[in-house]
């Protein structure tokens, strides 16, 4: 199990592996690669938080369910879920011979998501309690 800190220091060990990708376009296989194991890792990261962290006693019994800050997170995580499969559909589209127009699209999505992924990070990383 990571601590705190490591689990925000992968996120954030992630996050810059996901803005290297970005620069890294006509590294076709490189960016391809690494994008692909930042999106893993963001599909995982709910599941090891779930299995690790005692979540009806913060959110239930502390009421953290209904603050600002965790309803701020949940929707930013949605948003760049959501990104991801947009994303995703525009580089493949690219894969099979797309035109200039999907090239420009996965690019402003990758930005959007550098953005989106960030203030997830920063979000989570505010919202992180100490495991005991």
């Amino acid at each position: 199990m990571f601590t705190l800190t490591e689990a925000v220091a992968a996120a954030v060990l992630t996050y810059a592996i996901m803005i290297g990708a970005y620069f890294l376009t006509t590294r076709r296989a490189l960016h391809m690669g690494a994008m692909a194991l930042v999106i893993l890792f963001d599909m995982a990261m709910p599941f090891y938080l779930v299995l690790t962290r005692d979540w009806m006693k913060r959110l239930i019994d502390n009421g953290d369910i209904l603050s600002f800050g965790v309803w701020t997170h949940f929707g930013l995580v949605i948003t760049l879920y959501a990104l991801y499969i947009v994303q995703v559909q525009t580089a493949l589209r690219l894969w099979r011979g797309g035109d200039q127009g999907s090239r420009a699209s996965h690019h402003q999505q990758g930005k959007g998501i550098l953005l989106v992924r960030g203030l997830v990070i920063i979000t989570g990383a505010w919202l992180a309690q100490p495991t005991p």
